[in-house]
């Protein structure tokens, strides 16, 4: 059956001298990978940058519930995140947002709500031409909230103390190991309730964003056993040290 969806890339791989697979978050079937050929021509050049993870395209797929890959019949650019793709720590921070995305999403789930909250920050992300050092750190945090583990209880003293475990801010250290130490807490409790414009103003240093990075990524791993290791994560760490 031949369908037609916006699609958001997130990452890719090479199948064949002429393929690529690439795996997407569509609007209307949720996480899926697709085959894409052709990619090993001349011609395919200006195609390939497509491809790479953030961009957003209109798709028209041969589509068949039961096969584990679908097949490209047509695509055009919806929205093409030139900027980030031309800013080597943009680029970073989009390959390994892809990468958290294709671990975490559901395969064959649509979220309308999460599609367009992706692709708003995308548009974002590439437009934004001040500081945008924490905007991963925001984007994780905001993502919780769709992915159905958003913590409760929220600090803004710096008195408590973030529980990873049971998901929810509290005044005294749990009585296990997950949990993260005031100055840390209150940073994240300011993220779980910032916007992206918002979380830019937070002063950070690169060994106090990297602590922040590795806490949410904790948080996302006790909460999604499934999920698979980050491989872009110490590149990303290196790049804002």
């Amino acid at each position: 059956m031949i369908e037609s969806t916006k699609a958001i890339v997130l990452h890719q791989i090479r199948y064949s001298d002429s393929s690529i697979i690439i795996r997407i978050f569509t609007s209307k079937f949720g996480r899926i990978s697709c085959m894409v050929r052709g990619m090993g021509n001349r011609k395919a050049g200006r195609n390939k940058v497509l491809f790479q993870p953030m961009s957003v395209l209109d798709l028209s797929l041969s589509y068949k519930e039961s096969r584990s890959i679908q097949t490209i019949r047509d695509f055009s650019p919806s929205y093409t995140p030139a900027a980030i793709w031309s800013d080597i720590r943009k680029c970073t921070v989009s390959i390994f947002l892809g990468e958290v995305l294709t671990s975490v999403l559901r395969e064959e789930s649509p979220n309308e709500p999460l599609f367009r909250f992706i692709e708003n920050s995308i548009r974002y992300f590439d437009e934004c031409s001040e500081d945008n050092a924490n905007f991963h750190l925001v984007f994780m945090a905001r993502l919780t909230a769709f992915l159905g583990f958003e913590p409760s209880g929220r600090i803004f003293t710096g008195s408590g103390y973030f529980d990873m475990l049971n998901g929810k801010f509290v005044n005294h250290p749990p009585a296990h190991r997950h949990f993260a130490d005031p100055e840390i807490s209150a940073i994240l409790s300011e993220l779980f309730t910032s916007s992206p414009e918002e979380a830019n103003k937070i002063a950070l240093n690169g060994s106090m964003r990297n602590a922040i990075l590795d806490t949410l990524v904790n948080y996302f791993s006790l909460h999604l056993p499934g999920i698979k290791k980050i491989n872009s994560l110490e590149v990303l760490r290196q790049v804002y040290i």
